[in-house]
């Protein structure tokens, strides 16, 4: 099985894997033992456990590599450093709030996958390769509509591979860092409109210090006040969250 395919495999287990965990934590006991088993429900218990501790391991990667996560929390960092502000709001806070942010703007993805992959799957009614290849078509196709043609084009060059005829033709493992080059570039697009505002006050408040003669005084003491208080009356994480959402639409 090449990587591309356990990545969405791993990913096709990410998305729900929560009624594995749930149906798991049902069981009053857990013991591992190296012997055989005859019971298939023993084994498929075994089998879940070993998909939940999978997903734990490696939802982190997932997340960053298939998802809207790296735009995101990004762009919200930029906004908390454009104000001047250090940890406020917290690093948590910041991770949680794009976390939850990412969950939102995937959810048609992941249900999309839900239904036409996972839950057919778990009913028996297609087989593992058909499972796998509806699982990854809507997750190619979220990072087709976001990535640079001019990224793929250096991921392919580098790869030294045959252009490709058709976005079918590209592989998994070429799309997914070009869709991160992708996204760190828009990224910091919006970042750079995000530090303009804020940074127009900093000026105007040194011009204003140094025309009256307070050289001593930092201009970013005076500034953090005014740009806070911009940022309230502007209703600021209204707008970057929206803009944020509507920017994947």
């Amino acid at each position: 099985m090449s990587r591309g395919k356990l990545v969405f495999i791993l990913f096709l287990l990410f998305c729900l894997g929560a009624p594995l965990v749930a149906q798991a934590q049902g069981e009053p006991s857990v013991t591992f033992n190296m012997g055989e088993s005859g019971d298939p429900e023993q084994v498929s218990l075994a089998l879940k456990i070993l998909f939940a501790l999978t997903i734990l391991t490696v939802a982190p990667t997932i997340l960053l590599m298939t998802t809207s996560f790296v735009r995101v929390v990004i762009v919200l960092s930029f906004v908390r450093q454009a104000m001047g502000v250090r940890n406020m709001p917290p690093n948590q806070v910041i991770v949680g709030l794009a976390l939850f942010l990412t969950i939102f703007i995937m959810s048609p993805v992941m249900q999309t996958v839900n239904s036409q992959a996972l839950q057919p799957y778990l009913q028996e009614e297609i087989g593992e390769e058909k499972a796998l290849t509806q699982a990854v078509e809507p997750v190619r196709e979220f990072m087709f509509s976001h990535v640079r043609e001019k990224d793929l084009r250096l991921l392919v060059n580098i790869a030294d591979q045959e252009r490709p005829d058709n976005l079918q033709d590209v592989s998994t493992m070429t799309l997914i860092p070009a869709f991160m080059i992708s996204e760190l570039k828009m990224a910091f697009q919006i970042g750079f409109m995000i530090f303009v505002p804020f940074l127009i006050i900093d000026m105007v408040t040194a011009s204003v210090l140094m025309t009256m003669g307070m050289l001593m005084l930092p201009p970013v003491i005076i500034s953090l006040p005014f740009k806070v208080l911009l940022f309230v009356l502007v209703d600021g994480w209204h707008l970057i969250v929206g803009s944020l959402v509507q920017s994947f639409h």
